[in-house]
């Protein structure tokens, strides 16, 4: 037993290296073949697949073996969460939670640019790919760009009325879940991205006040230095 702790976790950094190469949805060979290949017990090799489970990198399927999970792809790039998802072969959705209508508070007012007391709409919303949560969502617009929860794409219903953002300023680091533990279906505690973006029209009007909160283990951020 004292030799077992080191073997599956060298074979866990060896096995998600691999893992990362692969794309979404390819199977891992079986447990039998990964004990043989790396000369280890098959009990070292379900130690090294619970490992890559908890990341979120592996997802094991009762009868039909271990498969690299889907994990989106957080791009620097301004578009949507319905068009990223589509980007991705994903199947997105939203969950409207609440809707308000109200007097700016400070910290929106100063974000989006607006005089104390002008009216904002917030909305916080459940966002969804192939059925799974993947993000908690909370956004404020100016009623002047949007008075009403849209039914679908909210980038949509803004370019529809001309308002499309073309540019953000966003902030982005890690939080543990607290309130956001039980909609996105994680632990309390569980590792997420924070990210806090002020979206502007072509003009330089603040359009969007967004702060929303991804599961970690289902999104990773790719930045493209030019």
């Amino acid at each position: 037993m004292a030799t077992l702790g080191p073997k599956y976790m060298d074979l866990a950094q060896r096995l998600r290296e691999e893992v990362l190469q692969k794309p979404p949805g390819a199977p891992l060979p079986p447990e039998r073949a990964l004990a043989e290949a790396y000369g280890v017990s098959r009990d070292s090799v379900r130690k090294a697949l619970d490992l890559l489970e908890e990341e979120g990198l592996v997802v094991r399927r009762q009868g039909s073996g271990t498969f690299v999970a889907r994990r989106a792809t957080f791009r620097t790039r301004l578009r949507g969460f319905s068009e990223e998802m589509r980007a991705l072969g994903m199947h997105p959705e939203t969950r409207l939670l609440r809707a308000e209508t109200g007097p700016a508070a400070p910290e929106e007012a100063l974000g989006l640019g607006l005089s104390p007391g002008d009216g904002v709409l917030r909305l916080v919303r459940l966002r969804l790919a192939d059925g799974e949560p993947m993000a908690l969502e909370r956004a404020t617009l100016p009623l002047w760009a949007m008075n009403a929860p849209p039914e679908g794409s909210l980038y949509q219903a803004l370019e529809a009325k001309g308002l499309r953002p073309v540019r953000a300023l966003q902030r982005l680091r890690a939080v543990a879940a607290r309130e956001e533990a039980r909609p996105l279906g994680v632990e309390p505690g569980s590792p997420l991205l924070h990210l806090e973006r002020v979206s502007y029209l072509a003009d330089g009007r603040p359009v969007e006040l967004v702060k929303s909160w991804y599961r970690a283990d289902r999104y990773e951020l790719l930045v493209e230095l030019l």
